[in-house]
Protein backbone atom coordinates (compact mmCIF):
# COMPACT_ATOMS: atom_id res chain seq x y z
CA UNK A 1 0.00 0.00 0.00
CA UNK A 2 1.70 3.26 -1.37
CA UNK A 3 -1.33 5.78 -0.10
CA UNK A 4 -1.12 8.05 2.18
CA UNK A 5 -6.02 15.46 7.56
CA UNK A 6 -14.34 22.21 12.69
CA UNK A 7 -17.51 26.02 12.50
CA UNK A 8 -13.88 23.55 13.45
CA UNK A 9 -12.03 20.23 12.91
CA UNK A 10 -8.34 19.97 13.31
CA UNK A 11 -6.42 16.61 12.95
CA UNK A 12 -2.69 16.15 13.26
CA UNK A 13 -0.02 13.45 12.94
CA UNK A 14 3.23 13.78 14.08
CA UNK A 15 6.22 11.80 12.82
CA UNK A 16 9.40 10.73 13.94
CA UNK A 17 10.95 10.75 9.99
CA UNK A 18 12.13 14.23 2.97
CA UNK A 19 14.51 14.28 0.59
CA UNK A 20 13.31 15.34 -3.32
CA UNK A 21 13.30 12.80 -6.25
CA UNK A 22 12.93 14.09 -9.84
CA UNK A 23 8.89 13.37 -9.48
CA UNK A 24 9.40 16.03 -6.46
CA UNK A 25 9.93 20.42 -6.46
CA UNK A 26 10.42 22.28 -3.96
CA UNK A 27 9.05 26.28 -3.67
CA UNK A 28 8.11 28.70 -1.55
CA UNK A 29 4.05 29.24 -0.46
CA UNK A 30 3.05 31.19 2.53
CA UNK A 31 6.66 31.81 3.36
CA UNK A 32 7.32 27.74 4.19
CA UNK A 33 9.47 26.01 1.95
CA UNK A 34 7.00 23.76 0.42
CA UNK A 35 8.09 19.90 -1.03
CA UNK A 36 5.27 18.82 -3.59
CA UNK A 37 4.82 15.96 -5.89
CA UNK A 38 4.82 17.37 -9.57
CA UNK A 39 1.46 15.92 -9.64
CA UNK A 40 -1.47 18.42 -9.25
CA UNK A 41 -4.79 17.58 -6.78
CA UNK A 42 -7.40 16.03 -8.75
CA UNK A 43 -10.46 18.07 -8.81
CA UNK A 44 -12.60 15.76 -10.70
CA UNK A 45 -11.90 12.30 -9.27
CA UNK A 46 -13.68 9.34 -10.98
CA UNK A 47 -15.57 7.84 -8.26
CA UNK A 48 -19.08 6.07 -8.84
CA UNK A 49 -22.76 6.52 -6.78
CA UNK A 50 -21.41 2.88 -4.91
CA UNK A 51 -18.42 3.49 -4.13
CA UNK A 52 -19.06 6.99 -2.84
CA UNK A 53 -22.10 5.22 -0.66
CA UNK A 54 -19.38 2.55 0.44
CA UNK A 55 -17.16 5.38 1.15
CA UNK A 56 -20.11 7.06 3.51
CA UNK A 57 -21.81 4.07 5.04
CA UNK A 58 -17.75 3.15 6.33
CA UNK A 59 -17.21 6.31 7.67
CA UNK A 60 -21.28 6.19 9.31
CA UNK A 61 -20.22 2.68 11.18
CA UNK A 62 -16.98 4.40 12.41
CA UNK A 63 -18.77 7.18 14.01
CA UNK A 64 -21.16 5.10 15.50
CA UNK A 65 -18.90 2.50 16.70
CA UNK A 66 -16.15 5.25 18.66
CA UNK A 67 -19.64 6.41 19.96
CA UNK A 68 -20.43 3.49 21.57
CA UNK A 69 -16.70 3.44 22.55
CA UNK A 70 -16.71 6.60 24.10
CA UNK A 71 -19.93 6.66 26.21
CA UNK A 72 -18.46 3.58 28.35
CA UNK A 73 -15.86 6.11 29.59
CA UNK A 74 -17.66 9.40 29.11
CA UNK A 75 -20.49 10.13 31.63
CA UNK A 76 -21.33 13.59 30.85
CA UNK A 77 -21.06 15.71 27.58
CA UNK A 78 -18.92 14.65 24.68
CA UNK A 79 -18.32 15.75 21.48
CA UNK A 80 -15.84 15.01 18.65
CA UNK A 81 -15.83 14.88 14.68
CA UNK A 82 -15.62 11.62 13.03
CA UNK A 83 -15.54 12.52 9.14
CA UNK A 84 -12.40 14.21 10.66
CA UNK A 85 -10.85 10.91 12.67
CA UNK A 86 -11.58 9.45 9.45
CA UNK A 87 -9.86 11.86 7.02
CA UNK A 88 -6.86 12.01 9.02
CA UNK A 89 -6.56 8.47 9.68
CA UNK A 90 -7.21 7.88 5.78
CA UNK A 91 -4.21 9.79 5.15
CA UNK A 92 -1.98 7.86 7.51
CA UNK A 93 -3.08 4.44 5.80
CA UNK A 94 -1.28 5.69 2.60
CA UNK A 95 1.84 4.94 4.17
CA UNK A 96 0.52 1.59 6.35
CA UNK A 97 1.35 -1.97 5.69
CA UNK A 98 0.86 -5.59 6.92
CA UNK A 99 -0.60 -5.97 10.02
CA UNK A 100 -0.85 -2.05 10.90
CA UNK A 101 -3.06 -1.83 7.32
CA UNK A 102 -5.12 -4.35 7.81
CA UNK A 103 -6.16 -3.65 11.80
CA UNK A 104 -6.53 0.24 10.64
CA UNK A 105 -8.85 -0.82 7.71
CA UNK A 106 -11.15 -2.69 9.71
CA UNK A 107 -11.38 -0.39 12.88
CA UNK A 108 -11.67 2.47 10.44
CA UNK A 109 -14.16 0.45 8.40
CA UNK A 110 -11.99 1.47 5.09
CA UNK A 111 -13.76 -1.24 3.01
CA UNK A 112 -12.80 0.29 -0.78
CA UNK A 113 -9.38 -0.51 -1.84
CA UNK A 114 -6.69 1.85 -2.49
CA UNK A 115 -6.54 4.06 -4.11
CA UNK A 116 -10.24 3.83 -4.87
CA UNK A 117 -10.28 4.99 -1.20
CA UNK A 118 -8.26 7.73 -1.24
CA UNK A 119 -9.80 8.92 -5.15
CA UNK A 120 -13.38 8.54 -2.64
CA UNK A 121 -11.79 10.32 0.42
CA UNK A 122 -11.17 13.34 -2.39
CA UNK A 123 -14.70 13.53 -4.02
CA UNK A 124 -16.52 13.61 -0.90
CA UNK A 125 -14.04 16.21 0.43
CA UNK A 126 -14.76 18.53 -2.89
CA UNK A 127 -18.55 17.71 -2.46
CA UNK A 128 -18.89 18.84 1.12
CA UNK A 129 -16.55 22.14 0.36
CA UNK A 130 -19.13 23.10 -2.04
CA UNK A 131 -21.55 23.54 0.18
CA UNK A 132 -22.98 27.20 1.17
CA UNK A 133 -25.36 29.62 0.51
CA UNK A 134 -22.71 32.59 -1.27
CA UNK A 135 -23.37 34.35 2.20
CA UNK A 136 -20.50 33.84 4.61
CA UNK A 137 -22.22 35.29 7.54
CA UNK A 138 -24.80 32.19 6.98
CA UNK A 139 -23.32 29.57 6.22
CA UNK A 140 -19.02 28.05 6.04
CA UNK A 141 -17.80 24.83 5.89
CA UNK A 142 -14.18 25.47 5.47
CA UNK A 143 -11.49 22.10 5.23
CA UNK A 144 -8.01 22.59 4.99
CA UNK A 145 -4.77 20.35 4.99
CA UNK A 146 -1.35 21.15 5.58
CA UNK A 147 1.51 18.36 6.18
CA UNK A 148 4.17 19.33 8.06
CA UNK A 149 7.72 16.99 7.17
CA UNK A 150 11.62 17.62 8.51
CA UNK A 151 13.61 18.63 6.18
CA UNK A 152 16.11 16.78 4.40
CA UNK A 153 14.67 13.43 5.62
CA UNK A 154 13.04 10.83 3.12
CA UNK A 155 9.65 10.37 2.42
CA UNK A 156 8.34 7.90 -0.20
CA UNK A 157 7.30 9.23 -3.66
CA UNK A 158 4.59 7.25 -3.68
CA UNK A 159 2.92 8.74 -0.63
CA UNK A 160 4.02 12.32 -1.82
CA UNK A 161 2.07 11.65 -5.08
CA UNK A 162 -0.93 10.46 -3.05
CA UNK A 163 -1.06 12.84 -0.60
CA UNK A 164 -1.14 15.51 -3.62
CA UNK A 165 -3.33 13.62 -6.18
CA UNK A 166 -6.17 13.28 -3.54
CA UNK A 167 -5.64 15.67 -0.45
CA UNK A 168 -3.95 18.55 -2.10
CA UNK A 169 -0.86 18.49 0.29
CA UNK A 170 2.68 19.04 0.31
CA UNK A 171 4.79 18.81 2.94
CA UNK A 172 6.04 22.19 4.63
CA UNK A 173 9.51 21.66 5.57
CA UNK A 174 10.17 22.53 9.18
CA UNK A 175 13.17 21.42 11.22
CA UNK A 176 12.07 20.00 14.06
CA UNK A 177 15.84 18.26 14.60
CA UNK A 178 16.97 22.59 15.30
CA UNK A 179 13.75 23.85 17.27
CA UNK A 180 10.57 21.40 18.05
CA UNK A 181 9.03 24.19 20.11
CA UNK A 182 9.36 26.78 17.12
CA UNK A 183 7.60 23.83 14.85
CA UNK A 184 4.86 23.76 17.11
CA UNK A 185 4.34 27.31 17.37
CA UNK A 186 4.22 27.37 13.54
CA UNK A 187 1.61 24.97 13.82
CA UNK A 188 -0.43 25.59 16.34
CA UNK A 189 -1.03 29.39 14.67
CA UNK A 190 -1.53 27.85 11.49
CA UNK A 191 -4.14 25.58 13.46
CA UNK A 192 -5.92 28.35 14.93
CA UNK A 193 -6.11 30.92 12.09
CA UNK A 194 -8.06 27.90 9.69
CA UNK A 195 -10.51 27.35 12.69
CA UNK A 196 -11.03 30.87 13.37
CA UNK A 197 -9.33 30.82 16.57
CA UNK A 198 -11.56 28.45 18.20
CA UNK A 199 -8.97 25.64 18.85
CA UNK A 200 -5.97 26.66 20.54
CA UNK A 201 -2.65 25.02 21.19
CA UNK A 202 -3.96 21.47 19.51
CA UNK A 203 -0.06 20.96 20.12
CA UNK A 204 0.40 21.33 23.31
CA UNK A 205 4.57 21.76 25.11
CA UNK A 206 6.18 19.02 24.87
CA UNK A 207 4.50 16.96 22.00
CA UNK A 208 6.67 17.97 19.59
CA UNK A 209 10.45 16.45 19.75
CA UNK A 210 13.57 16.74 17.94
CA UNK A 211 12.70 13.31 16.86
CA UNK A 212 9.31 14.33 15.09
CA UNK A 213 9.09 13.51 11.59
CA UNK A 214 6.23 14.83 9.93
CA UNK A 215 2.78 16.28 11.20
CA UNK A 216 -0.22 16.31 9.30
CA UNK A 217 -2.65 18.78 9.62
CA UNK A 218 -6.55 19.37 8.78
CA UNK A 219 -8.85 21.43 9.97
CA UNK A 220 -12.71 21.93 9.29
CA UNK A 221 -14.74 24.58 10.59
CA UNK A 222 -18.29 24.82 10.75
CA UNK A 223 -20.64 28.22 10.81
CA UNK A 224 -24.56 27.25 10.11
CA UNK A 225 -27.36 29.87 10.38
CA UNK A 226 -30.38 28.16 11.22
CA UNK A 227 -33.20 28.41 8.18
CA UNK A 228 -35.48 29.28 11.24
CA UNK A 229 -33.64 31.50 13.82
CA UNK A 230 -35.37 31.14 17.44
CA UNK A 231 -35.96 34.61 18.88
CA UNK A 232 -33.68 36.11 21.66
CA UNK A 233 -37.10 37.62 23.03
CA UNK A 234 -38.28 34.27 23.90
CA UNK A 235 -35.33 32.71 25.60
CA UNK A 236 -36.04 31.80 28.97
CA UNK A 237 -34.45 30.21 32.20
CA UNK A 238 -36.07 26.58 32.59
CA UNK A 239 -35.57 22.89 33.83
CA UNK A 240 -33.35 20.61 32.30
CA UNK A 241 -34.06 16.97 34.03
CA UNK A 242 -31.03 14.56 33.77
CA UNK A 243 -31.12 11.22 33.71
CA UNK A 244 -29.89 10.76 37.46
CA UNK A 245 -33.09 12.16 38.39
CA UNK A 246 -31.81 15.97 39.04
CA UNK A 247 -32.70 18.90 37.37
CA UNK A 248 -30.29 21.79 36.02
CA UNK A 249 -31.29 25.48 35.16
CA UNK A 250 -30.51 26.52 31.86
CA UNK A 251 -31.84 28.55 28.70
CA UNK A 252 -34.29 27.43 26.90
CA UNK A 253 -34.77 28.54 23.40
CA UNK A 254 -38.22 28.25 22.06
CA UNK A 255 -40.13 28.86 18.31
CA UNK A 256 -43.15 27.85 16.55
CA UNK A 257 -42.06 26.06 13.05
CA UNK A 258 -42.65 23.64 11.22
CA UNK A 259 -39.60 21.05 11.58
CA UNK A 260 -38.67 17.18 9.94
CA UNK A 261 -39.39 15.04 13.16
CA UNK A 262 -40.63 11.71 14.62
CA UNK A 263 -41.65 10.09 17.28
CA UNK A 264 -40.39 6.26 17.77
CA UNK A 265 -40.49 3.88 20.07
CA UNK A 266 -38.79 5.03 23.45
CA UNK A 267 -37.66 8.40 21.56
CA UNK A 268 -37.95 11.50 19.76
CA UNK A 269 -36.02 12.88 16.92
CA UNK A 270 -36.31 15.92 15.21
CA UNK A 271 -34.05 17.65 12.52
CA UNK A 272 -33.11 21.18 12.53
CA UNK A 273 -31.46 22.65 9.16
CA UNK A 274 -29.28 25.66 8.19
CA UNK A 275 -29.88 27.86 5.26
CA UNK A 276 -28.59 26.08 2.43
CA UNK A 277 -30.26 23.01 3.02
CA UNK A 278 -27.73 21.23 2.48
CA UNK A 279 -26.68 20.30 6.45
CA UNK A 280 -28.83 19.64 9.58
CA UNK A 281 -28.66 18.81 12.84
CA UNK A 282 -30.41 16.13 14.18
CA UNK A 283 -31.36 15.96 17.78
CA UNK A 284 -32.49 12.08 19.09
CA UNK A 285 -34.10 12.37 22.50
CA UNK A 286 -34.53 9.06 24.35
CA UNK A 287 -37.60 8.98 27.27
CA UNK A 288 -37.01 10.25 30.28
CA UNK A 289 -34.29 8.29 32.23
CA UNK A 290 -33.46 6.10 29.47
CA UNK A 291 -30.30 7.30 27.23
CA UNK A 292 -27.83 4.89 28.68
CA UNK A 293 -30.42 1.98 27.51
CA UNK A 294 -31.21 4.01 23.83
CA UNK A 295 -27.22 4.31 23.45
CA UNK A 296 -26.52 0.16 23.75
CA UNK A 297 -29.02 -0.16 20.65
CA UNK A 298 -27.95 3.10 18.32
CA UNK A 299 -26.33 1.76 15.32
CA UNK A 300 -26.05 2.71 11.58
CA UNK A 301 -29.64 0.98 10.83
CA UNK A 302 -31.03 2.26 13.57
CA UNK A 303 -29.77 5.94 12.54
CA UNK A 304 -30.78 5.37 9.02
CA UNK A 305 -34.67 4.43 9.76
CA UNK A 306 -34.74 7.03 12.16
CA UNK A 307 -33.42 9.39 9.43
CA UNK A 308 -36.17 7.84 6.89
CA UNK A 309 -38.83 8.39 9.23
CA UNK A 310 -38.74 12.06 9.31
CA UNK A 311 -41.64 14.27 8.19
CA UNK A 312 -42.36 17.66 8.17
CA UNK A 313 -44.72 18.91 11.43
CA UNK A 314 -45.75 21.81 12.90
CA UNK A 315 -44.62 22.44 16.30
CA UNK A 316 -43.68 24.74 19.52
CA UNK A 317 -40.43 23.22 20.14
CA UNK A 318 -37.84 24.11 22.38
CA UNK A 319 -34.21 23.22 23.19
CA UNK A 320 -31.18 24.76 25.74
CA UNK A 321 -28.51 26.56 24.31
CA UNK A 322 -25.26 24.94 24.96
CA UNK A 323 -21.42 25.81 24.60
CA UNK A 324 -18.95 23.35 25.42
CA UNK A 325 -15.26 22.31 24.51
CA UNK A 326 -14.05 18.46 24.76
CA UNK A 327 -11.05 16.75 24.63
CA UNK A 328 -11.02 12.95 23.73
CA UNK A 329 -8.07 10.40 24.19
CA UNK A 330 -8.17 9.04 20.80
CA UNK A 331 -5.89 6.32 21.21
CA UNK A 332 -6.83 4.80 23.75
CA UNK A 333 -10.30 4.26 22.44
CA UNK A 334 -8.93 3.04 18.91
CA UNK A 335 -6.61 0.46 20.89
CA UNK A 336 -9.79 -0.78 22.56
CA UNK A 337 -11.08 -1.29 19.48
CA UNK A 338 -9.17 -3.22 18.25
CA UNK A 339 -6.01 -0.98 16.52
CA UNK A 340 -3.33 -1.75 18.22
CA UNK A 341 -0.63 -2.67 15.83
CA UNK A 342 0.42 1.32 14.63
CA UNK A 343 0.92 2.13 18.39
CA UNK A 344 3.34 -1.16 19.04
CA UNK A 345 7.17 -0.26 18.13
CA UNK A 346 7.73 -3.74 17.40
CA UNK A 347 5.07 -4.81 14.73
CA UNK A 348 4.15 -0.66 13.43
CA UNK A 349 4.57 -1.01 9.53
CA UNK A 350 4.38 2.86 8.30
CA UNK A 351 7.25 1.61 5.48
CA UNK A 352 4.94 3.14 2.77
CA UNK A 353 5.80 6.48 4.29
CA UNK A 354 9.43 6.17 4.05
CA UNK A 355 10.55 2.77 3.21
CA UNK A 356 11.62 1.97 6.28
CA UNK A 357 9.93 -0.06 9.50
CA UNK A 358 11.08 2.84 12.28
CA UNK A 359 7.73 4.98 12.64
CA UNK A 360 5.25 4.26 15.22
CA UNK A 361 2.13 6.09 16.25
CA UNK A 362 2.79 7.98 20.02
CA UNK A 363 -0.51 9.56 20.67
CA UNK A 364 -3.53 10.92 19.45
CA UNK A 365 -4.94 13.80 20.84
CA UNK A 366 -8.58 15.38 19.75
CA UNK A 367 -10.05 18.60 21.28
CA UNK A 368 -13.38 19.70 19.91
CA UNK A 369 -15.33 22.97 20.43
CA UNK A 370 -19.43 22.66 19.84
CA UNK A 371 -21.99 26.34 20.08
CA UNK A 372 -25.34 25.88 19.59
CA UNK A 373 -27.55 29.65 20.27
CA UNK A 374 -30.70 31.74 18.80
CA UNK A 375 -28.91 32.09 15.40
CA UNK A 376 -27.40 28.59 14.61
CA UNK A 377 -24.31 26.51 15.59
CA UNK A 378 -20.34 26.78 15.42
CA UNK A 379 -18.44 23.56 15.70
CA UNK A 380 -14.99 22.81 15.79
CA UNK A 381 -12.58 19.77 16.73
CA UNK A 382 -8.99 19.00 16.87
CA UNK A 383 -6.82 16.29 16.70
CA UNK A 384 -2.82 15.80 16.85
CA UNK A 385 -1.28 11.65 16.31
CA UNK A 386 2.42 11.96 17.08
CA UNK A 387 4.12 9.67 15.68
CA UNK A 388 7.60 8.60 16.31
CA UNK A 389 10.50 6.58 15.10
CA UNK A 390 9.70 3.77 16.55
CA UNK A 391 -47.44 17.56 10.71
CA UNK A 392 -50.04 19.25 13.20
CA UNK A 393 -49.30 22.59 14.57
CA UNK A 394 -50.36 21.59 18.02
CA UNK A 395 -47.11 19.72 18.82
CA UNK A 396 -45.27 20.40 21.38
CA UNK A 397 -41.34 19.16 21.44
CA UNK A 398 -39.62 20.11 24.40
CA UNK A 399 -35.73 18.51 24.57
CA UNK A 400 -35.54 19.07 28.50
CA UNK A 401 -33.63 15.88 28.79
CA UNK A 402 -30.12 14.04 28.03
CA UNK A 403 -29.81 14.00 24.02
CA UNK A 404 -27.90 12.57 21.35
CA UNK A 405 -27.11 15.54 18.45
CA UNK A 406 -25.03 15.34 15.00
CA UNK A 407 -24.83 17.65 12.31
CA UNK A 408 -24.94 16.00 9.00
CA UNK A 409 -24.34 16.88 5.41
CA UNK A 410 -27.94 15.73 3.87
CA UNK A 411 -26.58 15.46 0.29
CA UNK A 412 -24.26 12.10 1.39
CA UNK A 413 -25.14 11.19 4.70
CA UNK A 414 -21.43 11.80 5.68
CA UNK A 415 -21.82 12.37 9.80
CA UNK A 416 -19.85 16.14 10.81
CA UNK A 417 -19.79 16.38 14.40
CA UNK A 418 -21.53 13.77 16.67
CA UNK A 419 -22.20 14.53 21.02
CA UNK A 420 -24.22 13.95 23.90
CA UNK A 421 -25.23 16.25 26.28
CA UNK A 422 -26.11 14.88 29.76
CA UNK A 423 -26.42 18.39 31.09
CA UNK A 424 -26.21 21.77 29.11
CA UNK A 425 -25.44 23.90 32.38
Amino acid sequence: MRTFFLHLFVFAFIFSTISCSEDTKKEVIDQFEVAKSTKSRETDPSVSTAQMDELVTGNTSFALDLYSTVKETEEGNFFYSPFSISLALAMTYAGAEGTTETQMADTMEFTLPEPELHSAFNALDLDLQSRGTGDASQFRLNIANAIWGQTGYHFEQSFLDTIALNYGSGLNLLDFMADPEACRTIINDWVEEKTEDRIQDLLPEGSIGSDTRMVITNAIYFWGEWVEMFSRDMTAAGSFHKDDGTDVSVDFMHIEASYNYVEGTGYEAIELPYKGDDTSMVIIAPDAGTLAQFEATLDATLLAGIIASLSPTGMLFSMPKFEFEHRLDVKALLMEMGMEAPFDGAVADFSGLNGGHDLVITDILHKAFVAVNEDGTEAAAATAVVVGETSVPANIVDIDRPFIFLIRDKVTGTILFIGRIADPS
